[in-house]
């Protein structure tokens, strides 16, 4: 899998990041979760983890083709925002090795892969049921 850097929110010590794949998907790379109240309100299925991001994060799409703007929807890929007002995502483990050699990841962050469609969709307004 090759990976296209779109861009990081980084402070000293900080660097969640976002890149695009050649297989119609993101990769984000954040935060591990470690913190159990968080954890608690999770399912957490084998062979997936979770990651804590700023929304920020999010504006880098605009450098894949995708209108830029606030999170609009909290949903799946996003399973809850964390007091600071951080987003915590849950998805399949980044596993391939192509793609984690393409990475600078520091041992307190991991990454997870999940379909464009799931991360543009979070950026849409929910127009709510026809009437």
């Amino acid at each position: 899998m090759k990976l296209r850097f779109l861009g990081k929110n980084s402070t000293p010590g900080d660097s969640p990041t976002l890149y695009a794949t050649d297989q119609d998907s993101y990769v984000v790379q954040g935060w591990k979760v470690y913190a159990n109240d968080l954890l608690m309100q999770l399912d957490v299925p084998a062979g997936h983890t979770v990651v804590e991001v700023p929304p920020e994060l999010f504006e880098h799409l605009s450098k894949d083709g995708v209108p830029a703007g606030q999170i609009r929807r909290f949903e799946p890929p996003i399973m809850l925002v964390a007091e600071q007002g951080t987003c915590v995502l849950q998805g399949p483990a980044m596993t391939d090795a192509e793609a984690l050699s393409q990475m600078r990841m520091p041992d307190y962050e991991t990454c997870i892969e999940v379909p464009k469609s799931s991360i543009t969709a979070l950026l849409e307004e929910n127009s709510g049921p026809d009437h």
